[in-house]
């Protein structure tokens, strides 16, 4: 048996589809453990370009079983959309499984995302308002509708009802808001559940069969290692475990089923929405950095803040989710800068610290400690063996290499499958 899981090792958007896309041919099943449409992936694959937001990035490959876990919050009407995405686009989804236990992400989730988000003013998160976090702290609260339960109607419109009556309360006597109709709610979510119902399953011990009947199985992580609700840059966090400890829960596997753990990360930052970032570059170099690595949000279009590569944050990811390698993506858009910069501390109040801190007041403080490597020119986007690079490329993935002490096992040197150099076996 082979079970990797694959997470983001920064703030999310680190390329995580394309290395998923690129490991997924050699999968037999990928799963999707967290998250919810909050989340995009923007695939290359054969000269196409696929921009995935629910669905797991294997869905580009027709073999290949692909399956949204328990522990996804899902908008029925967002993913209804993308299988007919991929439909008109010739993609065959017939393989795709929906557990049974994953939370329904409804109108209501939508409305109170967006209220809460404007009522926090100067102090806003920087949610994507779809209803993410809401759906995720009825979960918590134990009154969430689950995907069995828009399967019944009786349950369903029990727990609709029961559901509207709070969140209506919410909405006209604090909001000054309309009330949401349940009539409307109720027939258009049956809709859904009805195109929805043959991909249901018992996911837990769909995958757990495929692990025991020795298949590889490919656990896909959203957002990234910051940006766990436990280990992130609390409160500027999504609202679920984006670590690898999060693949137990949200696709209900044992960890001793796991054998690797694969972090992304990018050969510089980005962060997307509120919150600080020591090394973002608000100059010439960061909007080069922007521009050439398109960085804008898959899900939102909104601009991504750019910044040097941070040795400190990928060595918390290696720690946090126990990598066993890296895979390190967009080392082409690095190319024509002269001097590069990684950080390897932080400077707070004249002291010089190297573990990420715990206090989000103590990080607002830091100041990157920069080391500088000579940069390259030549284009790197036809290079296929890492020794192949020019020696300055190498020497920069050799040294994120040393300061994590973790191995770049994939470098990525643009978006087409073909575009990754790999250095070792993964499955």
């Amino acid at each position: 048996m082979a079970a990797v899981v694959l997470i983001g090792s920064q703030w999310g958007d680190e390329g995580k589809g394309k290395i998923t896309d690129f490991l997924a041919e050699k999968a037999n099943v990928v799963v999707r453990y967290q998250g919810g449409n909050n989340a995009g992936h923007t695939v290359v694959a054969n000269g196409e370009e696929f921009k995935l937001h629910l669905i797991p990035s294997g869905i580009l490959y027709e073999n290949k079983t692909c399956v949204i876990g328990n522990g996804v919050v899902i908008d029925p009407k967002v993913l209804l959309e993308e299988l007919d995405y991929l439909a008109e686009r010739g993609i065959k989804t017939g393989k795709l499984l929906i557990s049974s236990n994953a939370q329904v992400i409804m109108p209501y989730h939508m409305v109170l995302d967006g209220l809460e988000e404007e009522a926090r003013g100067e102090h806003k998160i920087g949610t994507t308002k779809r209803g993410i976090g809401p759906a995720y702290m009825d979960k918590a609260s134990r009154i969430g509708i689950r995907i069995i339960d828009l399967l019944d109607k009786e349950e369903f419109a029990e727990k609709l009802r029961r559901n509207l009556v709070e969140k209506n309360n919410l909405f006209v006597k604090v909001y000054g808001k309309e009330a949401l109709k349940f009539e409307d709610i109720y027939e258009t979510y049956l809709g859904y559940a009805e195109r929805i119902r043959p991909m249901v399953t018992d996911s837990s011990l769909a995958i757990d069969t495929s692990i025991r009947a020795g298949e590889k199985v490919l656990f896909e992580g959203a957002q990234g290692t910051l940006l766990d609700i436990d280990h992130g840059t609390y409160p500027y966090v999504t609202s679920s475990h984006p670590i690898a400890g999060g693949a137990c829960i949200g696709a209900g596997v044992g960890p001793t089923r796991i054998n690797r753990v694969i972090g992304v990360i990018k050969a510089y930052t980005t962060r997307v929405g509120e919150g600080p970032f020591p090394t973002e570059l608000l100059d010439k170099t960061g909007e080069e950095m922007r521009a050439n690595g398109h960085e804008f949000g898959t899900t939102t279009g909104r601009a991504r803040r750019c910044g040097w590569f941070d040795a400190v944050i990928a060595r918390y990811a290696a720690r946090v989710s126990g990598l066993s390698d890296f895979a390190v993506t967009k080392l082409d858009v690095l190319t024509g800068l002269d001097k590069l910069k990684i950080c390897v501390g932080y400077r707070v109040n004249e002291e010089i610290i190297t573990e990420f801190p715990q206090s989000q007041k103590i990080f607002k403080q830091c100041q990157p400690v920069y080391e500088e490597l000579p940069g390259w020119q030549e284009d790197l986007t036809h290079v296929r063996r890492f020794e192949d690079l020019p020696k300055a490329a190498q020497n920069y993935v050799l040294r994120i290499e040393t300061l994590t002490g973790v191995p770049a096992t994939l470098v990525a040197i643009g978006p087409g499958r073909e575009q990754t150099i790999v250095r070792g076996e993964i499955f």
